[in-house]
């Protein structure tokens, strides 16, 4: 099952907060990965997607030239969106890979999550798959083919939390900080 799921990437968001801190978008700010590499932030979020998951869908605006080209050189398919909306982003994504048997859904400014706790969240998608690390429910989420129609309903900017109470969860725990770690400013750039 785990090649036939498809990776969608949320790399809409406006990162306002992140932005108006530093300048400049969130998702092209250099960032150490846990390789010790220094790449964009969305860079290290498409290295760190398993070569298990070979169909990968990018979701960002028209404006945003450089994340477009970063998602052409990983080999993914991009989605143009003029919403920043989460929930938009996902119906749009879901919509054009209906045929998937299974949707990964990645949040763009998690730089830190590693392949391998990947491979656990989609080893069995049925309902819903979340990784857990410390008590706490980390992303990426992975939905099961059934809630193909449910997810192409999303609207606005709610993503799918209400699906956790509408559906079997599978809480995959994982030894991985990077699961619960966002960059939401620029100090959260550096992984500790």
């Amino acid at each position: 099952m785990t090649s036939a799921i498809t990776a969608i990437v949320l790399a809409a968001g406006q990162g306002r907060r992140f932005r108006a801190l530093s300048g400049q978008d969130k998702l092209l700010a250099p960032c150490v990965g846990r390789d010790g590499v220094t790449r964009p932030v969305l860079e290290q979020v498409l290295v760190n997607l398993p070569a298990s998951v070979t169909r990968r869908w990018v979701v960002t605006s028209p404006e945003r030239s450089e994340v477009v080209r970063l998602a052409g050189s990983y080999g993914c398919e991009v989605l143009l969106l003029d919403s920043a909306g989460m929930g938009d982003s996902i119906a749009a994504a879901v919509a054009a890979s209906s045929s998937a048997a299974g949707w990964l859904v990645v949040l763009g400014d998690m730089p830190f999550i590693q392949a391998a706790s990947i491979e656990r969240v989609i080893e069995r998608v049925e309902g819903l798959s979340v990784p857990v690390h410390a008590g706490r429910r980390g992303h990426p989420v992975a939905f099961g083919p059934a809630l193909g129609p449910v997810l192409m309903g999303l609207t606005g900017d709610r993503g799918a939390k209400a699906l956790f109470a509408q559906t079997e969860v599978r809480e995959v725990p994982v030894d991985d900080p990077g699961v619960l770690w966002d960059v939401d400013v620029p100090q959260s750039l550096e992984f500790r």
